[in-house]
C-alpha cells in the first residue's frame, strides 16, 4: 500500500511523460564549441524527436588543478556565470529562447557535491562551506583532483545552493539533472527540491544515483545503471534473458510505480571511460537501444553523436569535436 510520502511524490510536470532526454555536449558539438554554433542544430534535434535538451554544465570552470586543457565541466569555479569557452550569459539566453519556441524543455547539469578548490565559495565563504584535511586545505575524494568537497552540515551550504539553483530557475529553465546527487545528504533534496517546485511549478528534478529513496519527495527520474550494465553483459553474452527478466520483476518490486528511470546505452561517463556503446554492445546495439525506449518506466536518453551513429571516444578535458553531423556506418563487432 502507498503511503503519504509516495503518493505526495507521484505526480510529475504533464510534460515530462513519455518525453526523450537528448543531453548535449556543448565543447565536443561544434568546431566553434559555443552555445551560438550548437543552437544551430535545435531544429534538426526537433525534427528528431527530442523532447528534452539537458546541456552538461556551462559554467566556468576552475584553473586550479585542472586536468588537461579544458579542464573538467564538473569543477565549478560560479555557480552563477557562463564559461567563457561557449559563450557569454547572452549567448545562453538566446539558446533557452530559441529552444523554448521550438518547444524543448531545457534543464541544466548541476553539480551540488563539490567545486573547483578556486570557486568563488573558497574564498567568499567561511572555510566550514567545504570539508578539510588535516593541513586545513580543500578535501580531495576518490581521484578527483580538481574539485573541493562541500560541507552539508553546513546548513549556509544547503542555502547558499537553492540560491544558486533559483538564479537559473528565473532566467526559465525547466529543471535540473543532478550530478552525484546520490553523494549530497537525501535531507538536502527534500528540504530543497519542493520549495523549488512551489516557487516553479511544473519543474522537472533527474538525479544521477540510483536508489529508490531518490523518488520520495525529491526528484522525478533516476539513473537506472544497474539495466545499463546488464545490457553491457546481454550484448557480450555474459547473461541471458532469465537474468532480464528477474531484473525487471527486482526493479519492479523496489522501486515506487511513479518512478521515471532514464535508460541509456552512453553517456559523456560511459563513452569517455569506458568506451563507445558499439565498442561494448557491437552489433546487439541497435537491439539494446530499442529496450531503451520500450522498458517500463523507462525515459530514454541520447548523448551527442549517438542519433547518427557516432563511434567516437570524446576526450573528456581536451577539445575534440564531432567533425561531420551525418548518418555513420553501424559497426557489426564488439571491439575488445
Amino acid at each position: 500500500m502507498e503511503n503519504s510520502t509516495e503518493i505526495q511524490s507521484s505526480l510529475h510536470p504533464d510534460w515530462c511523460y513519455n518525453s526523450v532526454v537528448y543531453e548535449m555536449n556543448i565543447r565536443q558539438y561544434t568546431p566553434e564549441g559555443t552555445l551560438k554554433a550548437a543552437m544551430k542544430h535545435l531544429p534538426r534535434l526537433k525534427e528528431l524527436g527530442i523532447d528534452i535538451l539537458w546541456l552538461m554544465p556551462i559554467y566556468p570552470i576552475g584553473v586550479k588543478g585542472r586536468k588537461g586543457t579544458y579542464g573538467s565541466y564538473y569543477a565549478i569555479q560560479d555557480y552563477c556565470a557562463v564559461n567563457p569557452e561557449f559563450g557569454t550569459m547572452k549567448d545562453f539566453e538566446k539558446f533557452l529562447e530559441k529552444a523554448h519556441k521550438l518547444g524543448f524543455k531545457l534543464i541544466l547539469d548541476w553539480v551540488a557535491n563539490h567545486t573547483s578548490p578556486d570557486a568563488r565559495w573558497i574564498t567568499e565563504s567561511p572555510a566550514d562551506w567545504y570539508h578539510r584535511d588535516e593541513n586545513g586545505e580543500p578535501e580531495i575524494r576518490f581521484d578527483w583532483t580538481d574539485i573541493a568537497a562541500l560541507n552539508y552540515n553546513n546548513k549556509e551550504v544547503w542555502q547558499a545552493m537553492d540560491s544558486a539553483m533559483r538564479f537559473w530557475l528565473e532566467k526559465g529553465i525547466d529543471g535540473f539533472r543532478c550530478d552525484m546527487a546520490c553523494l549530497v545528504p537525501m535531507e538536502f533534496w527534500r528540504a530543497t527540491i519542493p520549495g523549488l517546485r512551489r516557487d516553479y511549478p511544473g519543474i522537472y528534478m533527474l538525479a544521477e544515483g540510483e536508489t529508490p529513496e531518490l523518488h520520495y519527495d525529491a526528484f522525478d527520474a533516476s539513473y537506472r545503471w544497474d539495466t545499463f550494465h546488464l545490457m553491457d553483459d546481454l550484448a557480450q553474452y555474459k547473461k541471458g534473458m532469465h537474468d532480464l527478466i528477474g531484473h525487471l520483476n527486482y526493479t519492479q518490486n523496489e522501486y515506487p510505480a511513479h518512478a521515471f528511470r532514464l535508460m541509456f546505452t552512453s553517456n559523456h561517463d560511459e563513452n569517455s571511460w569506458q568506451g563507445t556503446e558499439f565498442e561494448r554492445m557491437g552489433e546487439a546495439a541497435r537491439a539494446m537501444a530499442v529496450l531503451t525506449f520500450t522498458l517500463p518506466n523507462g525515459q530514454p536518453l541520447l548523448y551527442t553523436g549517438q542519433e547518427m551513429g557516432l563511434n567516437k571516444r570524446f576526450q573528456f578535458f581536451e577539445k575534440d569535436p564531432v567533425e561531420k553531423w551525418k548518418r555513420m556506418t553501424i559497426p557489426t563487432s564488439i571491439n575488445t
